[in-house]
């Protein structure tokens, strides 16, 4: 049989695992009377743990969520931050999605109320962005200005803030926020912006001062078909005076871990090729991540880079002799 505190941490273990077990089934499981058990339970009750219990012979025992967080311990704000990253760590990084998971579930049970309400919407209006950002680890954004924006996202409320551009111009938006996006290492709002009448992607990390509610609004279709997609999109493209269209000889999962949705946009043409749309600000570093792709391509647009191709070309023949 299990000393007592071995079997407190077995108990709680298996409470976090299934809310609900019968009497019985603890029972067996701890391998103690139904006395001892009721003991057991009294005792994670004195340490903060709200165990609930139901008579009879149906009788049995369930983890609630209380007004303040069981001993782990963890603040409200430690608790938030804890389940953001295993829900982004979950989407995102290869190797403990399935640990992630399991841990998010664990500390879900037992939130308080007041902080499952500000969880839910980070993860209901957070989307992951596969791969990491190119332009390496990013600024830090504040965990309560995320934590306003999904709540508007989900409360389908209008937000008024400040923003300044990558120039650092400043500008007033009222937009209407639908998602927010993780790429790995930045953070990006998509929404409808209303002076502008289009959607727009804007950096959280450069939205400024108190964020402001205005009227509530329907919301739109996605666009591009996917959020996500559009996000990648605009990273790869938009910003960007090259946009290049270009043919991979090679199939799409072939060449996905090496182009991150913020450095290009694939798509499939057959099972051996794919085409790749991405933007550089010179020609060269479109040169050289083409090179380094390690598959045949072929380039159709822009006629400025398949001219440059063509004189690198001639260049590095003549270097070989």
């Amino acid at each position: 049989m299990l000393q007592t505190s071995a079997r407190l941490l077995r108990l709680l273990s298996l409470f976090q695992v299934q809310r609900y077990w019968s009497g019985a089934d603890l029972s067996d499981r701890l391998d103690v009377t139904a006395r001892t058990l009721r003991r057991d339970v009294d005792r994670l009750r004195s340490l903060g743990y709200p165990v609930h219990s139901t008579s009879g012979t149906a009788g049995g025992y369930q983890l609630g969520a209380g007004a303040t967080l069981p001993p782990l311990l963890l603040d409200d704000d430690e608790a938030v931050a804890v389940a953001l990253g295993l829900r982004t760590s979950a989407s995102s990084v290869t190797g403990i999605e399935e640990a992630s998971m399991r841990a998010l579930m664990k500390l879900e049970q037992v939130l308080p109320p007041r902080l499952g309400h500000r969880v839910a919407p980070l993860h209901a209006f957070i989307v992951p962005l596969g791969g990491r950002d190119s332009a390496g680890r990013g600024p830090t954004v504040d965990a309560e200005r995320l934590s306003a924006i999904a709540g508007a996202c989900r409360d389908q409320e209008g937000i008024r803030f400040s923003y300044h551009n990558r120039t650092g111009a400043p500008s007033a938006r009222v937009v209407e926020p639908h998602r927010l996006v993780h790429t790995g290492y930045r953070w990006y709002l998509v929404a409808w912006d209303l002076v502008r009448k289009d959607w727009r992607t804007f950096r959280v990390d450069r939205i400024e001062g108190k964020l402001r509610t205005s009227t509530r609004f329907k919301p739109r279709k996605p666009p591009e078909g996917d959020f996500a997609a559009f996000v990648s999109k605009s990273l790869s493209q938009v910003p960007y005076p090259y946009q290049a269209r270009v043919t991979l000889y090679a199939p799409v999962d072939a060449v996905a871990h090496r182009i991150p949705p913020s450095a290009g946009v694939l798509e499939a043409i057959d099972d051996s090729s794919c085409m790749l749309r991405t933007g550089s600000h010179s020609l060269e570093g479109i040169t050289i991540h083409l090179s380094l792709l390690g598959v045949g391509f072929r380039v159709h647009e822009p006629p400025e880079l398949i001219d440059y191709i063509r004189q690198l070309t001639e260049r590095l023949r003549g270097a070989t002799g």
